[in-house]
């Protein structure tokens, strides 16, 4: 929607498009489809997940697959309370979750956040009481948890649109900024891997998925945090590394039926992002 985005630059054609919240925003996508014979739309904010989810039939008639879980499964996702309900219906560890600061029993420091942000947007740690409250007050609908002290770890999971896994990719957050990775190392730990796929066995996810977790110190426990059911932002990391989620999505809409690849991603590898400038004028 804007002119000055630098992806623009990098791309075959660019076309505008409305913002999300207007209501002509599906309209001029479909539109946009239907005349470029797009074969796979790719959905990479949080934003854009559940109208595009509420929506895929009206691609789908057009020939356009959006790459996308079911609007159920991205609520899952979108409301953290929701999220701590799914992992322990899993039967995985999580930080237990409150909603009333003044009921929050679970010791300190812990986290406050949104019930729905991301990208660590108005996420804080506290360290008392009187910190929480004040949070509590600046925050609209938030959710509260204990911190978890330990190695923080993202897994790329990509699978094919009946929710079978093809990669499962952990790699440990050497260094973050704005709640994206800059730096990661792969870890392909064997007790990651089995309780993500026990995680995607009963989510069923279409195409990426994004899944946080923090290994705590001294425990050696897993808690898991959330899931973004998109392409990260470090997923082209894992990609680079052998996990190449981006020709496999090719492969599926070509039609080619592919099957799990353990390790695909080189362990121990680490890989670093960094910032480009680029002209947008002429």
């Amino acid at each position: 929607m804007s002119e000055s985005a630098p992806a623009l630059f990098f791309c075959d054609k660019s076309v505008m498009v409305p913002r999300i919240s207007e209501i002509d925003y599906i309209p001029a996508l479909l539109d946009v489809c239907e005349k470029e014979k797009i074969n796979a739309l790719i959905p990479t904010i949080d934003t854009d997940l559940l109208i595009l989810s509420q929506n895929k039939d009206r691609f789908k008639k057009i020939g356009t697959e959006v790459v996308i879980s079911d609007s159920d499964r991205i609520a899952i996702c979108r409301d953290k309370r929701l999220t701590t309900a799914f992992f322990e219906s899993c039967g995985l560890c999580c930080p237990k979750t409150c909603d009333d600061y003044k009921k929050y029993k679970e010791g300190l420091p812990a986290f406050i956040k949104p019930k729905d942000g991301s990208s660590s947007i108005n996420a804080f740690k506290v360290q008392n009481l009187e910190e929480l409250e004040a949070y509590a007050h600046k925050i609209s609908d938030y959710i509260i948890q204990p911190f978890i002290e330990g190695t923080e770890y993202t897994v790329d999971a990509f699978c094919d649109f009946d929710g079978n896994p093809i990669y499962i990719t952990p790699r440990i957050r050497l260094s973050v900024r704005s709640g994206e990775v800059l730096k990661t190392k792969i870890a392909q730990d064997e007790t990651i891997i089995s309780e993500v796929k026990a995680l995607i066995n009963r989510y069923k996810p279409c195409g990426q998925i994004t899944i946080q977790l923090i290994r705590q110190k001294g425990t050696h426990k897993d808690f898991y945090i959330e899931i973004n059911p998109r392409f990260g932002g470090g997923a082209p990391l894992s990609i680079k590394a052998g996990a190449d989620s981006a020709e496999a999505l090719i492969k599926l809409i070509d039609g080619q039926k592919l099957s799990y690849c353990p390790n695909a991603a080189k362990d121990g590898d680490i890989y670093s992002r960094f910032d480009q400038s680029i002209k947008v004028t002429s």
